[in-house]
């Protein structure tokens, strides 16, 4: 009866600590937390509507960044506004039920902008190394089947998570020390063994943010090689700078992202609030970065948003 009494089926609520060990700083730590959220909004909101508002952006490479900027914006509008709250005391309590759709919806977000990195990375290659079927390869119709391709394959690679965290019993007092729900954080209140939880987030993360930066790499080593066998030094200065941005992208984007997976499982002396610290980076710095990242590089954008800019100012 005493086994029966201390465990539920499914928890009414959790309540998240926010950083453990941090209390007396979480208003100090709203500020950076806030401030980087509006960038991210204000930032990813202009790239999307620069994109769709100008006809000489509908080119594949830019239709791929309107897809992050929404990735961008549904990741960190999953996680932030949570973590703000209990930063400021407003709430640190979250349904189960709630709880686990802001886990779906980060992972899902996560996973599809990994794809979209990949598809661009693809898009570098064909661009450089084999540019004459680049207009045939990236027509609109298949730039839509990609990002469809990237929804699907986030949603069937989430969507078990539900069932697999449903069928566990948790413990009465379901506290969480962290900012946002995630699987495994859900998963490690369970009153129950949690192996297969473990390894499908092993697999998943393997095979799917995992198995994409390993083609990434590939086709950059492809591209690498096409650009060393340009005569033009020009021509190879050219090449590279169309996927230096991409390239900044995808170093902040994985650098934090598997950093904090491998100090949550094999870093075991790593404090506990460097884990919470590290998963709220892998959620907010990206889509903070990245449209600054895009509007510095790339010349073109650079030019339509100031374009933009002097003609709201202009209607004034």
């Amino acid at each position: 009866m005493a086994a029966i009494n201390q465990t539920s089926l499914q928890p009414a609520s959790f309540l998240l600590l926010g950083m453990a060990g941090l209390e007396d700083l979480h208003t100090w730590l709203s500020i950076p937390f806030c401030l980087m959220y509006i960038a991210a909004l204000l930032g990813n909101f202009i790239l999307l509507f620069v994109i769709v508002m100008e006809r000489s952006l509908h080119e594949p490479m830019y239709l791929f960044l309107a897809m992050l900027a929404v990735a961008d914006l549904l990741l960190s509008s999953s996680t932030v506004p949570k973590a703000l709250s209990i930063f400021w005391s407003l709430s640190k309590e979250m349904s189960f039920h709630a709880c686990l759709t802001q886990m779906f919806f980060t992972h899902l977000s996560f996973t599809a902008e990994s794809t979209i990195l990949l598809a661009m990375a693809f898009d570098r290659y064909v661009a450089i190394c084999n540019p004459l079927r680049y207009a045939t390869v990236f027509t609109h119709s298949v730039i839509a089947k990609i990002g469809l391709a990237a929804i699907a394959r986030s949603f069937c690679v989430m969507f078990p998570t539900i069932f697999l965290l449903q069928r566990l019993p948790y413990c009465r007092y379901s506290v969480m020390p962290h900012t946002y729900c995630e699987h495994m954080g859900i998963a490690w209140l369970a009153c129950a063994n949690i192996s297969i939880n473990i390894w499908y987030g092993f697999a998943t993360t393997l095979l799917s943010p995992g198995l994409d930066l390993v083609l990434i790499g590939v086709s950059y080593v492809l591209i690498l090689q096409s650009v060393f066998r340009l005569s033009s030094k020009d021509a190879q200065l050219k090449a590279v700078g169309t996927c230096s941005s991409h390239a900044c992208v995808i170093l902040m984007f994985y650098a934090p992202a598997f950093f904090s997976f491998f100090t949550h499982r094999f870093g075991h002396n790593v404090p506990h609030r460097v884990h919470i610290l590290l998963a709220n980076i892998c959620v907010l710095l990206p889509p903070m970065l990245n449209p600054i990242v895009y509007t510095m590089k790339n010349k073109l954008i650079r030019e339509k948003v100031s374009q933009v800019f002097f003609r709201i100012g202009q209607v004034r």
